[in-house]
């Protein structure tokens, strides 16, 4: 995986130089620049934009008491295109593009989880299984001891300040 990362990160730079050369042969050297900028600055506006949107369904849903486990992986694509976004070239923009926009980064989203989840089952069906559990619901009883219907480390009725004497 490593070679790979590495080939891709010399590929990359080379890739862009191409395709910007390309695009000023057509269109001319000024407007490319004018380009690529006006790129970058509607890249970091719209960053801006789903960043703040994620970032207070993250706090709603810690505020519900749930996981945020959509919400984190949305924060990290964001991040991620805003990244490339803002890192002058028309390819990358284009993926950056693609990570930012709600409709195409939820399809980034679920392939990306399903990779992940492949790779993880693969990495520790090596070392044991994985178990899955969901709790559905839990109701609490009182025990054989606490019959008064309380729960375990709770005060008995009428002792709201500890034990008499104190305070």
């Amino acid at each position: 995986m490593g070679p790979l990362i590495f080939l891709f990160l010399l590929a990359m730079p080379i890739v862009e130089l191409a395709v910007i050369v390309r695009v000023a042969e057509q269109v001319g050297v000024l407007e490319t620049l004018v380009l690529l900028v006006a790129i970058s600055i509607a890249g970091a506006w719209l960053l801006k934009q789903q960043g703040l949107a994620t970032w207070k369904s993250l706090q709603q849903t810690m505020a519900r008491g749930e996981m945020p486990n959509k919400e984190v992986t949305d924060g990290a694509l964001i991040l991620f295109g805003g990244a490339l976004l803002l890192t002058p070239g028309f390819v990358t923009d284009a993926f950056g593009l693609v990570l930012l926009l709600p409709p195409t980064r939820a399809l980034v989203k679920s392939s990306f989880r399903k990779l992940f989840a492949r790779w993880a089952t693969r990495r520790a069906g090596r070392a044991g299984v994985v178990y899955s559990a969901t709790v559905k619901n839990v109701r609490r009883t009182p025990t054989a001891s606490n019959r008064a219907g309380r729960l375990p480390g709770e005060d008995p009725p009428g002792d709201e300040g500890g034990s008499p004497g104190t305070g």
